[in-house]
């Protein structure tokens, strides 16, 4: 169990890096604290099996996007699946959108670090959790112009 985490937890990264990078915004760092919490919700929804978000982050207390899937996926597979939401943002008229929440969540500026947990679930299914902190996606006016920039040609 350990092992694979380690693996998914640098996939992720890289892959949020690497689209971050082509949003001109700073690299994100593995974070012990997130990657626990994020490791021990994964594991509780692997048991419960409803994806649905944490009190922690309800809270505002963390960033969170979640991911099931009915196969073992990998971290860029995940990280692609929450990145390609870009198609459904408009620039031109920023703000938040359920159909657009990882996307921003992944390429928000302010946000420093993170942590990556993978769990299956007994039928095989896996569900991954991203933890973000600061968290992003703040709903008010404003921070989304400053946070979710357009990517760079």
């Amino acid at each position: 169990m350990g092992k694979m985490n380690k693996v998914i937890k640098g996939e992720v990264l890289k892959a949020h890096n690497d689209y971050r990078k082509k949003h001109g915004v700073p690299p994100l760092k593995l974070c012990k604290k997130l990657n626990r919490g994020a490791q021990l919700y994964a594991e509780e929804l692997a048991t419960t099996r409803v994806l649905k978000h944490s009190s922690e982050s309800a809270n505002g207390k963390c960033g969170e996007n979640l991911a099931w899937a009915s196969y073992d996926q990998s971290g860029k597979d995940v990280a692609d699946r929450w990145y390609s939401e870009i198609k459904n943002y408009s620039f031109q008229n920023p703000g938040f959108s359920s159909g657009t929440g990882h996307f921003t969540a992944m390429v928000w500026k302010n946000t420093k670090k993170m942590g990556v947990g993978k769990a299956s679930a007994s039928d095989g299914s896996t569900f991954v959790v991203a933890r973000y902190d600061p968290a992003g996606n703040v709903v008010n006016p404003g921070y989304y112009e400053e946070n979710v920039l357009p990517p760079r040609k």
